[in-house]
């Protein structure tokens, strides 16, 4: 279960970095003025997104080895690169949701205008009732003008007696009803292809109003519609930058957390939480420290158990001790420690460190195995140059 989740943050987070690389590598396309800059301003804006990714493992590290400039200086860059990277996305998102907007806006005022021509033609129609057919008006006109009195009246131009003008009558008439129809078959022929145009609006233009979500958030907050878009605008933006920023981190910092937890041996962990406590070993130079289990030491507790001893007036070089802690932890096929690392923990044992003849030394201790280094107050040991002998080393031990 722990590696699904652990490999699931880790997938979250990658696609989250894409988008924020590909966010950026767009705004910075568009600065450059010919081709090639356009691509070095891309290229450089998603490396600074990524190095963005890794600054939160180089910050942390810094400040547990105590490097307090470079932790300044991580610090300080991850906040240039997430403020960049920020603008970036926050152009982006405000511009692809006007856009949106906009096209959801024209698609919505067109989908209302076919509405209305709509309506307006079926209207039209209704009131001209229910016309005949053009062509069966247009048979009678024909047969009309079969009529003896067609000719007589001149085509209906010069009609004098009574018989004349109710058959002209009747022939404009029809004339009247022919055009009421090819009207009616015009509209009908209209509405017919407005029908076939609101087939084709998408169903989202139906919707009144261009932001749908912004409108429904300035209803229940109480705030404008234009508050509203800006903030969704800054959620969305600030969402990919800080899913890209710390996302690795806080799902490599999951994952490591449960690995230690999980290589507790279950049966240690059972003896310490159903034993009474330790003893306690008293020192007179450091402070009280628990004896715990070898499982549960650390490295640096080890080596200092089996290669380092406590002696008054003696010394060691801070050097020479981690070269023999190197060389102890290839003996034993461990990975060592960073020197600044081995340092912190060593101190953590209570062993004072400090400065003689350009050297740094930690005092009290000696090695017990092979040459060492040692100060005291005897002048041939106040050079960090001068050995002791092996053979004083057995006779003092």
């Amino acid at each position: 279960m722990r590696h699904f989740l652990g490999l699931t943050g880790v997938i979250a987070a990658s696609i989250l970095l894409l988008v924020s690389a590909a966010m950026n590598w767009k705004f910075g396309y568009s600065l450059g003025k010919s081709e090639f800059e356009s691509q070095l301003y891309g290229a450089a804006s998603a490396a600074a997104d990524c190095f963005k990714a890794l600054l939160p493992f180089f910050i942390f590290a810094a400040l547990r080895n105590k490097s307090w400039s470079q932790a300044f200086g991580g610090v300080l860059l991850f906040v240039v690169c997430f403020a960049y990277s920020f603008s970036s996305s926050l152009g982006f998102a405000a511009l692809n949701r006007a856009d949106t907007t906009g096209a959801r806006a024209i698609n919505a005022e067109s989908y209302q205008e076919l509405r209305t021509d709509l309506a307006r033609s079926r209207e039209r129609l209704t009131k001209m009732g229910d016309p005949r057919p053009a062509g069966t008006v247009q048979g009678d006109i024909d047969a009309l003008k079969q009529n003896s009195r067609w000719a007589s009246s001149a085509e209906c131009t010069n009609a004098t007696v009574q018989q004349s003008m109710s058959y002209c009558e009747s022939y404009h008439k029809l004339r009247s009803e022919l055009a009421v129809s090819a009207e009616a078959d015009k509209l009908e022929a209209h509405i017919s292809g407005v029908n076939l145009k609101l087939g084709k609006v998408p169903t989202e233009a139906a919707v009144k109003d261009a932001d749908p979500q912004s409108q429904l958030l300035a209803q229940l907050s109480g705030l404008s519609t234009e508050e509203v878009q800006t903030g969704l605008t800054v959620l969305i933006a600030f969402l990919v930058e800080l899913g890209a920023s710390t996302g690795f981190y806080v799902a490599f910092s999951f994952w490591g957390i449960q690995d230690r937890l999980h290589h507790i041996p279950a049966r240690v962990v059972t003896a310490v939480a159903a034993s009474p406590p330790p003893p306690v070993i008293i020192d007179q130079e450091a402070a009280p420290r628990e004896i715990l289990p070898e499982s549960l030491k650390s490295d640096v507790e080890l080596f200092f158990g089996e290669r380092v001893g406590k002696e008054d007036g003696s010394s060691i070089m801070a050097l020479t001790l981690y070269d023999d802690y190197c060389a102890w932890c290839e003996a034993r096929k461990r990975q060592p420690l960073a020197q600044p690392i081995f340092n912190r923990q060593f101190s953590d044992l209570g062993i004072q460190k400090a400065k003689i003849a350009g050297r740094m030394r930690w005092l009290g201790v000696r090695m017990l195995f092979g040459d060492e280094e040692e100060t005291s107050s005897n002048p041939m040991f106040a050079s960090d140059n001068l050995r002791t002998p092996r053979s004083l080393m057995l006779a003092r031990g």
